[in-house]
């Protein structure tokens, strides 16, 4: 007997400590581990680090070009003498250096609107990266509240089995009593093989869902995965409705929405860029300036010697400063093209925008309905589970003492299961519509650092 007893200690005891050094995951955690280990995420970071860098060029493209140039030239046979200018036949070579520089003093201000252009795609660039992990946000949390009715449903599953075995036990002592039929016991077992295969199914879809919530979490190496226990708000059973005003979620959303934000850069970004377009019809002026100098094999002094390189760089240098004007005439009609071309873009931004913002809009109006009938359908719901619990355990105190059938049982019981169902289900709906809501509204229901 105390050998029984310890190992029952025992048993407890080890399940007790793998529970506590289990690690359990809440929402926000969740979130911010999908966040960093998304691979998909990655490629969004990727298009932002590269706009960053096309706005820091388009800076660097303010100042002065400067190239250098060498050249190394043996000439064989007959050739133009670089000294004369004289056709020769000897072998000789010749080495040229130069080094120019520019600068453009009047572009049609392309470079400054290419500045501003590129820093607002940059900028959406950034909302789109933000607009990403808040939608990964939402799978993850769908995901974890699919966990969270799974997990109900299961537990609900185990007390229906529990109920059922219970009764099937009590029909066979019944009958070996004498006080019920053989053929009762087999209604008991069929039941009670119903709910066993209940309860698989609910481990099933747990881990199922539990997969779901893992895979979009990028969480390598782990099959299961343990939540902090849901704590939700007791349910009332009034049918009072929380008056949600839709433009006042519409505003909010208006104001931080990534989305919404990356197009309104777009669209400004996309008038820019028509002006850099149109800058390409004006005239263009450059400030340049250059030095040249070379040696020459052929270059030789009286007493018929090279001159020496050092002597030669120095007596063949130029030198040049001017101005360089530009002037589009006729180019193929390219550059009234490309105009034409980006006021389309302009059209197609604004058309982004306003379509972006009607689906918000849309979203909103959707999730206000869903709002109002859930929590009516939250309170009913919570009333046909009182009542079919108290059906239920009448008809379980009547089934004891023989007065209904298993069949009248099974039928109150499974009423009971079904409201239970429902119930837990419109709770987790409720609760994903409202967070979802609440972040709609500007409410921290992610915690996630978005840029300014």
């Amino acid at each position: 007997m105390n050998l029984k007893f310890s190992v029952i200690v025992l048993f407890f005891l080890t399940v007790s400590w793998q529970a506590f050094a289990q690690e359990t995951w809440s929402l926000d955690k969740c979130v911010s581990y999908a966040i960093e280990h998304n691979l998909s995420l990655n490629d969004f970071e990727y298009t932002e680090f590269s706009n960053e860098e096309t706005f820091k060029q388009s800076k660097r493209d303010l100042l002065p070009s400067i190239n250098g140039y060498t050249d190394y030239f043996q000439s064989f046979g007959r050739a133009a003498d670089p000294n004369s200018n004289i056709i020769v036949n000897s072998d000789f070579f010749a080495n040229n250096y130069s080094l120019t520089a520019s600068i453009d003093l009047f572009q049609g201000f392309q470079k400054i609107n290419s500045i501003r252009a590129s820093k607002l795609i940059y900028n959406a660039s950034l909302e789109d990266v933000e607009q990403q992990k808040f939608l990964l946000a939402f799978r993850v949390m769908k995901a974890y509240y699919d966990i969270k009715f799974f997990e109900g449903l299961l537990v609900i599953s185990q007390e229906q089995l529990q109920i059922s075995r219970d009764n099937f036990n009590l029909v066979k002592r019944q009958v070996e009593l004498g006080l019920k039929a053989g053929a009762d016991v087999y209604e008991a077992e069929s039941l009670l093989l119903t709910d066993e295969l209940a309860l698989t199914q609910s481990e099933n879809n747990f881990q199922k869902a539990q997969l779901q919530l893992i895979q979009e979490m990028n969480l390598i190496g782990e099959s299961t995965i343990f939540l902090e226990p849901f704590f939700r708000d007791k349910v009332g059973t009034e049918l009072g409705v929380t008056v949600v005003q839709q433009d006042s979620v519409y505003n909010n959303a208006m104001s931080f929405i990534p989305i919404i934000k990356a197009e309104k850069l777009r669209a400004v970004a996309a008038r820019k860029q028509l002006a850099v377009a149109r800058g390409n019809l004006y005239p263009s002026l450059s400030l340049v300036a250059g030095y040249g100098t070379g040696y020459f094999e052929t270059f030789i002094n009286d007493a018929g010697i090279v001159i020496p390189f050092r002597e030669q760089i120095k007596n063949n240098a130029s030198k040049y400063v001017g101005l360089a004007l530009n002037i589009p005439i006729f180019n193929g009609w390219s550059a009234r093209s490309r105009v034409k071309q980006q006021k389309i873009e302009i059209l197609r931004a604004d058309n982004n925008l306003d379509l972006q913002e009607q689906q918000l809009y849309l979203v909103i109006q959707q999730l206000i309905q869903d709002y109002t009938s859930l929590e009516v359908e939250k309170a009913q719901s919570a009333k046909k589970v009182q009542a079919q619990e108290l059906a239920f355990t009448i008809a379980q105190k009547r089934y004891d003492k023989g007065l209904v059938s298993v069949l009248d049982l099974t039928q109150a019981k499974n009423l009971f299961a079904t409201a239970q169902n429902e119930n837990l289900q419109v709770l987790l709906r409720f609760y994903l519509n409202k967070s979802t809501l609440d972040f709609y509204n500007g409410l921290p229901v992610f915690n996630i650092n978005q840029n300014n």
